[in-house]
C-alpha cells in the first residue's frame, strides 16, 4: 500500500496555515505590551490582520471546495483589502515625518480598496463574470504597485545611519507586495490565476515574518513588548513542544500503518499509546519543568525573575492562614531557586538557632549557637552561603568552619540568612536545585530580600504566639484574683462565725446556722478550686428568679451585724444571668454595706421594677463617699480603703453587671449613707433556674 499524495488544496492549506501561525505569533508579541508606541501597535495590527487573512483564505478555499476562486468572492475580497490596506497604512504612518503629501496616497488607497470591494460584489452577483474578476485583479495589482512605491519612498527618506533598523522591514513588506505584483501580473497576462504561484504565496508571506520581527527588535520605535508573562510563555513552550512531539509521533505512526502490512494498524496504535505515556511522564517531571523555566528566564528575558509575579506568589504563600508557617517559609524561599527541599532554624531566647521546621528533608535536631562563627558571619556579612563553594574555596568565606549538621547533609546547597532589624532571626538551609542555576548578584539579592520578608512574617507569628500565652496567663491571673477575693469573703464569714461561737455555741439554732454556713462555704471553695483548675473563665447564664437569689444572699448573711433586711416591692421578676456569679456580686455588695455600717445602723435590700428592668437597691447608713472618691477610686481595681481589702470586689461587680446587659449606679452622701442600684434587664422567656 502506498501513501496518498497531497493535493494542491492540501498544499495551499498548509502554506496559508503556516502564514497564519507566523503572523499570529508576531502580532501577539507586538500587541501584548499595552504601553507600546503607536508604530508598534500599528505593526501589530497589520500582523494580526494578515494572520486573519491567511486563516480566512484557508477557510474560504475549503468551504467553497475551490482554490484561489474562494478569494475572489466578496468575503475573500474584503479580507484581501484589509490585509493590503493595513500594510499600506503602516508604511504611510512611518512616512509622515518625511513631509510627503500623504493625503494623496491615503485617497488613492481608499479609492482602490473601494473599487475592489465593488468589483468583488459585482463578481459574486454575476456568477464571477470575467470583467468583474478582471477588475478585482487589476485593483490588487495597483495596490501592490502602490505598496512597492511607498516602501521605496520609506527607505529613501530614512537617514542612512538609521537604515540598518528598517532594512529588514523594507525587505519583508516589499516582499509581500512584490510577490502580489508577480502573482496578479501573471494572472492578468494569462487571464487566470496560477494555482502553484497562489499556493506558494502563504509560505512566502510566512518567510517575511522573521524579517519584520528582526527589524522591530532593532528599531526602538517599534520595540517588541515581550510583555507575555513567564508563566504563560512557559506553558506555551510546553504546549508547542508537546504539539511538535505529537506531530512527529503521528507522522511516524502514519508510516508504520502504511508500511507495516497486517500489523500496521496495531503497531500504529501501540506506538501512539507509548508516545503519549512518554510525553505524560516527561511533562510531570519536576526537573524538566525547572530546566525549561531556567532556559526561558535566561534566553527570553533581560531579568532572571519576574519580580512582580515572584513577590505576589511569595507573599501569598506566607500570608495563608493556619499553622505550618515555618514549612511555608521554606517552600516560598525554595521555589525562588527551584530547590526541592529545605529546613528552617529560628533564634530562640537561649541565644540558640534551633530547628523549627523542615520540608522534604529529614527533621534536624542540631542547634547552632547564635554567638558561634557561623551565625556571626551570617549576621555581620549577611551573605547567602553557597555550601559547595565554601567547601571547595574556604578562603572566599574567610576559612569559615561549617557546622557538623551542614557537613552531614550531602544535598545541602545554600544557607539563606533571615535578617530582622539588622539582627539574625534565623536561617533557611536549601537542598540542591533540580537544574543548574547560576548564583549571580540578581539571585543572591532576591534571596536576601526574601529572607528579610520571611523573617518579618515569622517574627510576627512568634509575637502573636507569645501574646496569646501572655493573655492566657493574664486571664488565669485575673480569675485567680477574683477567686482569692471570694475566698477572702468566705474566710471573713468563717472568722465571724468562729468569733460568735463562744457566745452562742449552746444555742441549737446557732448550731444549725453554723453547720449550714460551713456546708455552704465548703461547697463554695470546692467549686472555686474546680473552676481554677479547669481554667474556666466564663460561666453560662440562665433565666433565674431574682427574688429567690436575693433571699438566699440575705439569709446567708443574717448572722452579720447589722443583719441585712430584704423588702420585695415587686415579686416574680426573672433575669438572665449565672446564679452563682450574680449571687457572688450581690453578696459582695451586701457584705460591703454591712462592713461599712455601724452595728446599730441599717442595711436594706429592696427589689422593685422600673419599666423593663429589675432594680436591686442596697442602701446603708454608713459614713458615705464623696463624688470625687466615687469617680476616681471606687471602681478602680486594686484600690481599697480596707486594711485587708484587695480592691477588686466593686470592680468585678460592675464588670459582670455590664456583661449581662445591666448597669451599676451609686448614690452617696457623706455622713448620710450610700445606695447601690443594680439595674438588670428582665427576661420573659424560658424556664427559671432555682
Amino acid at each position: 500500500m502506498t501513501a496518498t499524495a497531497l493535493t494542491p488544496g492540501d498544499i495551499a492549506a498548509l502554506s496559508y496555515g503556516l502564514a497564519s501561525l507566523a503572523f499570529f505569533a508576531l502580532a501577539l508579541l507586538l500587541l501584548s505590551n499595552w504601553r507600546a508606541r503607536r508604530h508598534s501597535r500599528a505593526l501589530g495590527l497589520a500582523c494580526l490582520l494578515t494572520a486573519l487573512w491567511a486563516s480566512a483564505t484557508v477557510a474560504l478555499s475549503l468551504w467553497q471546495d475551490a482554490l484561489w476562486q474562494g478569494t475572489l468572492s466578496l468575503p475573500g475580497v474584503a479580507v484581501e483589502v484589509l490585509r493590503s490596506g493595513a500594510w499600506l497604512v503602516f508604511v504611510l504612518l512611518l512616512l509622515k515625518p518625511a513631509g510627503l503629501r500623504l493625503k494623496v496616497y491615503f485617497i488613492a488607497v481608499a479609492a482602490i480598496a473601494a473599487l475592489q470591494l465593488l468589483a468583488g460584489a459585482l463578481a459574486e452577483a454575476s456568477s464571477f463574470a470575467f470583467p468583474a474578476l478582471l477588475t478585482v485583479i487589476v485593483c490588487r495589482l495597483l495596490l501592490a504597485v502602490l505598496g512597492m512605491l511607498l516602501v521605496e519612498q520609506w527607505y529613501r527618506h530614512t537617514p542612512p545611519p538609521q537604515r540598518w533598523g528598517i532594512k529588514f522591514a523594507c525587505l519583508g513588506i516589499g516582499g509581500l507586495f512584490a510577490y502580489d505584483f508577480y502573482l496578479y501580473s501573471d494572472a492578468l497576462l494569462f487571464r487566470t490565476v496560477n494555482t502553484d504561484i497562489w499556493a506558494a504565496r502563504g509560505i512566502v508571506n510566512a518567510l517575511t515574518a522573521p524579517l519584520l520581527a528582526l527589524s522591530a527588535a532593532r528599531n526602538p520605535a517599534w520595540e517588541l513588548g515581550l510583555a507575555m508573562s513567564r508563566q504563560m510563555l512557559f506553558r506555551s513552550a510546553a504546549l508547542v513542544g508537546s504539539a511538535i512531539y505529537l506531530l512527529a509521533m503521528a507522522s511516524s505512526a502514519y508510516y508504520l500503518r502504511y508500511f507495516g502490512g497486517a500489523w500496521g494498524p496495531v503497531m500504529q496504535v501501540a506506538y501512539l499509546g507509548g508516545a503519549v505515556l512518554l510525553l505524560a511522564s516527561v511533562l510531570f517531571s519536576g526537573a524538566l519543568r525547572s530546566k525549561l523555566k531556567v532556559f526561558i528566564n535566561k534566553h527570553f528575558y533581560k531579568a532572571i525573575f519576574d519580580y512582580r509575579e515572584e513577590w505576589l506568589r511569595f507573599t501569598r504563600v506566607l500570608s495563608q492562614d493556619g499553622p505550618g508557617l515555618g514549612e511555608r517559609t521554606i517552600q516560598a524561599v525554595a521555589q525562588l531557586v527551584e530547590s526541592p527541599a529545605g529546613a528552617l532554624w529560628i533564634r530562640r531566647e537561649q541565644d540558640l538557632c534551633e530547628p523549627a521546621a523542615h520540608w522534604n528533608m529529614p527533621a534536624q535536631s542540631a542547634s547552632e549557637p547564635a554567638g558561634g562563627p557561623f551565625c556571626q558571619m551570617l549576621e555581620q556579612r549577611q551573605w547567602v552561603v553557597d555550601v559547595p563553594e565554601c567547601l571547595a574555596q574556604p578562603l572566599r568565606y574567610g576559612q569559615l568552619p561549617l557546622p557538623e549538621w551542614a557537613r552531614a547533609l550531602p544535598q545541602l546547597w545554600l544557607v539563606v540568612p533571615l535578617m530582622l532589624h539588622g539582627r539574625l532571626f534565623g536561617f533557611v538551609a536549601l537542598a540542591r536545585p533540580r537544574t543548574r542555576i547560576s548564583l549571580n548578584w540578581e539571585v543572591l539579592d532576591l534571596l536576601k530580600i526574601a529572607g528579610s520578608q520571611a523573617a518579618s512574617y515569622l517574627a510576627h507569628r512568634e509575637s502573636a504566639d507569645s501574646l496569646l500565652v501572655a493573655r492566657q496567663f493574664e486571664s488565669f491571673n485575673r480569675m485567680s484574683t477574683f477567686i482569692v477575693h471570694d475566698l477572702k469573703n468566705l474566710v471573713f464569714q468563717l472568722s465571724l462565725l468562729l468569733s460568735n461561737a463562744e457566745k452562742h455555741k449552746a444555742n441549737p439554732e446557732f448550731q444549725r446556722d453554723m453547720l449550714g454556713t460551713l456546708d455552704h462555704s465548703v461547697k463554695k471553695m470546692t467549686a472555686l478550686l474546680q473552676k481554677l483548675s479547669r481554667g474556666q473563665t466564663q460561666e453560662l447564664a440562665a433565666p433565674l428568679s431574682i427574688e429567690q437569689l436575693l433571699a438566699h444572699a440575705v439569709s446567708s448573711r443574717s448572722a452579720l451585724e447589722p443583719a441585712p433586711a430584704l423588702e420585695i416591692e415587686h415579686g416574680g421578676l426573672t433575669v438572665l444571668a449565672n446564679w452563682s456569679r450574680l449571687e457572688r456580686v450581690l453578696g459582695h455588695l451586701i457584705q460591703n454595706a454591712v462592713e461599712a455600717t455601724a452595728k446599730d445602723g441599717r442595711v436594706l435590700v429592696r427589689l422593685l421594677r422600673e419599666d423593663d428592668s429589675a432594680v436591686v437597691e442596697l442602701g446603708d447608713t454608713d459614713q458615705g463617699m464623696s463624688e470625687q472618691f466615687i469617680r476616681e477610686r471606687l471602681f478602680k481595681p486594686f484600690e481599697s480603703t480596707k486594711a485587708a481589702g484587695m480592691g477588686i470586689g466593686v470592680f468585678e461587680s460592675r464588670e459582670y453587671i455590664r456583661e449581662v446587659g445591666g448597669q451599676l449606679e451609686v448614690r452617696s452622701k457623706p455622713a448620710v449613707g450610700t445606695t447601690f442600684r443594680v439595674i438588670l434587664p428582665l427576661h420573659r422567656d424560658g424556664a427559671v433556674a432555682v
